[in-house]
């Protein structure tokens, strides 16, 4: 059996433990988010939702994909001490990290934005790209959100796309049972 030379090895274990490089970029935080959305509203109040496990599972049939939380972060929008809507916090998969991102309801249910809070993956970031946000606009429950058919693909970012697309289906799926 022949080994490799000598000189081969020191440069090969080097290489072997580089650590891959960190792209964790948070764009917003929440508060930020939730003024983009709501620029006139003076106050957000948390009122987390928490999900039987019936409502779970209605939103679970409905959206076509699993909820890993009973408990999901939802602030309502207040103007006056009028509520104007709702923005709720959300996190999906990526390739291999969270992407987490917002969306903001108006009283009726549909999608007035979808903001990208923190983004961790390497490959994907278009998915931040406003065109690509806007299709979500107007969606309300029941709207397809299928990506490809009502929604397009960004080459390179299709995980971070399709994934984001089923989020949002999944939280149009929570308006209709909790917050209606």
């Amino acid at each position: 059996m022949q080994h490799p030379p000598a000189w081969l090895i020191a440069p090969a274990l080097a290489v072997s433990s580089v650590a891959a490089p960190a792209f964790a970029v948070q764009y917003v935080d929440i508060e930020q988010a939730q003024k983009l959305f709501f620029p006139r509203a003076d106050r957000f109040a948390l009122s987390a939702v928490v999900l039987t496990p019936e409502q779970k599972t209605v939103v679970e049939k409905a959206a076509g994909l699993r909820m890993r939380y009973t408990k999901q972060p939802v602030w309502q929008a207040l103007a006056d001490g009028k509520l104007v809507g709702w923005v709720v916090l959300d996190e999906v998969i990526g390739k291999h990290e969270y992407i987490t991102y917002a969306v903001a309801l108006d009283l009726s249910g549909t999608v007035r934005g979808v903001e990208i809070l923190d983004y961790r993956e390497t490959h994907g970031r278009e998915v931040r790209n406003p065109k690509w946000r806007a299709q979500f606009h107007g969606k309300q429950h029941g709207a397809p959100l299928r990506l490809n058919d009502d929604i397009l693909n960004i080459s390179g970012a299709t995980l971070s796309c399709r994934h984001i697309t089923e989020g949002v289906r999944r939280v149009l799926a929570l308006y209709a049972v909790a917050l209606k």
